[in-house]
C-alpha cells in the first residue's frame, strides 16, 4: 500500500523572516501563489508578530489579503500571543501556530519568558481559538540542541509536547532549530516521545545547517511520522538562534520521499519554478 506524506511549506514565513533586507509584499504574494499551484496542501504564509522584533513580517495582513487562494490549500500563520491570533482571524488565516521551547535559554532569548510563563500566555490564545473554531498547530524548538543551553534531554521535549497537545494543538512539529541533531539523536528522541504520543500527532522540522536533515527525516519516517516541514529553495532560519540558517529544501524532501516510494502530491516542475522565484526575490533584496 502506498503511503502519503504531507509537506508543510515554511518558505514564506520561516524562509523569509530571517532575510536582512525587506522582501516586498508583492513578491511574497507572488511566491505564495506559485506555491499554491504545486500541489502543496499546507503553506505557512506569514506571522503576526511585533514588527519591532521581526520586521520582515510587518505586512502579514496585506500578504493574506493579497494571495489567490487555491481550493484545498490551508493557509497558516504563526501567532505568538492573543493579539497575533486576533490579527490572523481578521486576515482570514485558515489555521494558526504557537511555539514553545524545550530549553529555558532559548525560550528567554526567543520570547523573553520562561517555558512555564509561555504556557500561561498560550492559555487565553487557545481559548479564543477554540471559540473561533480555529485549528492550532504547535511547535517545539530546540528538540536536541540549544544554542544557549547545549544538549536538550528527550524528557524536556516530551513534557513540552504533551503540554501543547493538552492545550488543544492538533499536531506538534518538532524543531531541530540549529540543525545540530544527528540521526541517532532523532531516533532516541522519537523512541522516547512515541512511547507516550502517537506518531500521527507529530511532525518533523529539520534544519539542514550541517547537512543531516534528510537523514533525520528518514529516521522520523521509520518511527511513523508522516508530516514534515520544509522551505522552498532551503530558505531561512531563526533570527534568535545563531547558526540556524538553512531549512531543508522542499524540493530535496520531495525527491527523497518519492525515491522511497511515498506519495506527496507535489508537481515537481511547478515546485522547481517556485524555488527559482524564491531565489530571485531573495537575491534582489540582497
Amino acid at each position: 500500500m502506498v503511503e502519503t506524506v504531507t509537506l508543510f511549506e515554511m518558505g514564506p514565513r520561516d524562509g523569509l523572516q530571517n532575510e536582512k533586507l525587506p522582501i516586498s509584499t508583492e513578491d511574497k504574494i507572488a511566491l505564495i501563489d506559485r506555491l499554491s499551484r504545486t500541489g502543496l496542501r499546507k503553506i505557512e504564509v506569514t506571522s503576526f508578530v511585533s514588527p519591532k522584533w521581526v520586521p520582515q513580517m510587518a505586512d502579514a495582513g496585506a500578504v493574506l489579503a493579497g494571495i489567490t487562494r487555491a481550493p484545498g490549500v490551508c493557509y497558516a500563520a504563526l501567532t505568538p500571543n492573543l493579539r497575533g491570533l486576533e490579527g490572523a482571524l481578521a486576515a482570514g488565516a485558515d489555521e494558526v501556530a504557537i511555539f514553545a521551547s524545550a530549553s529555558e535559554g532559548f525560550s528567554q532569548k526567543n520570547i523573553n519568558c520562561s517555558i512555564a510563563e509561555s504556557f500561561e500566555r498560550f492559555a487565553p490564545l487557545l481559548a479564543a481559538a477554540r471559540e473561533a473554531q480555529m485549528p492550532v498547530r504547535g511547535y517545539v524548538s530546540c528538540i536536541t540542541h540549544c544554542p544557549y543551553d547545549g544538549a536538550v534531554p528527550p524528557q524536556a521535549v516530551l513534557e513540552v509536547t504533551q503540554a501543547l497537545l493538552g492545550l488543544g494543538c492538533y499536531e506538534v512539529s518538532l524543531g531541530d532549530t540549529i540543525g545540530g541533531a544527528e540521526p541517532g539523536d532523532i531516533e532516541a528522541l522519537l523512541t522516547h516521545l512515541c512511547s507516550e504520543i502517537a506518531p500521527q500527532m507529530l511532525a518533523g522540522h529539520f534544519h539542514d545547517t550541517k547537512g543531516r536533515a534528510l537523514a533525520n527525516i528518514e529516521v522520523a519516517l521509520a518511527q511513523g511520522l508522516r508530516v514534515f516541514d520544509a522551505s522552498v529553495a532551503g530558505l531561512g532560519g531563526c533570527p534568535y538562534a545563531p547558526g540556524a540558517r538553512g531549512n531543508v529544501a522542499t524540493e530535496a524532501v520531495v525527491d527523497l520521499l518519492e525515491t522511497r516510494g511515498f506519495v506527496t502530491g507535489i508537481d515537481r516542475p511547478a515546485l522547481l519554478e517556485a524555488a527559482d522565484f524564491a531565489r530571485q526575490i531573495t537575491r534582489k533584496a540582497a
